[in-house]
């Protein structure tokens, strides 16, 4: 008997099996995870998600973002905003709130100037 070690499905495979709206569907899933994957390896300070954040913080350039604010900008729960805010700001994290934001914030400038920056630069 013979075992196969590695198995490729591919997408006409995936949409020949189910019905087109779902192979759709779940292609769109895992579109997102290789997406994901792909970006929490491009930088080793922080994840996509947290690149995301920031960047979409980026958007309100008068005053800093509520926590639902975010939310709603990055289509994802409150509760989502603030796990990760919270790895942001994990290494070295004060206790008091106030100083806590203070250091994302300045967290913030410097992924700005390191993250964004480039990569708008490229896009010139």
């Amino acid at each position: 008997m013979q075992y196969i070690a590695y198995m490729r499905i591919t997408t006409d495979d995936v949409l020949n099996v189910m019905p087109p709206q779902m192979g759709l569907f779940g292609l769109l899933f895992a579109f997102m995870n290789r997406l994901q994957a792909a970006g929490d390896a491009f930088y080793e300070e922080i994840t996509c998600k947290q690149f995301f954040l920031l960047a979409c913080m980026n958007l309100y350039q008068d005053e800093s973002p509520t926590a639902n604010e975010m939310a709603e900008t990055m289509g994802c729960s409150r509760q989502n905003v603030k796990e990760i805010l919270n790895s942001l700001a994990k290494k070295d994290a004060p206790e008091d709130n106030r100083k806590k934001a203070e250091m994302i914030s300045h967290s913030y400038d410097i992924a700005d100037k390191k993250y964004i920056d480039p990569i708008l630069e490229e896009l010139r």
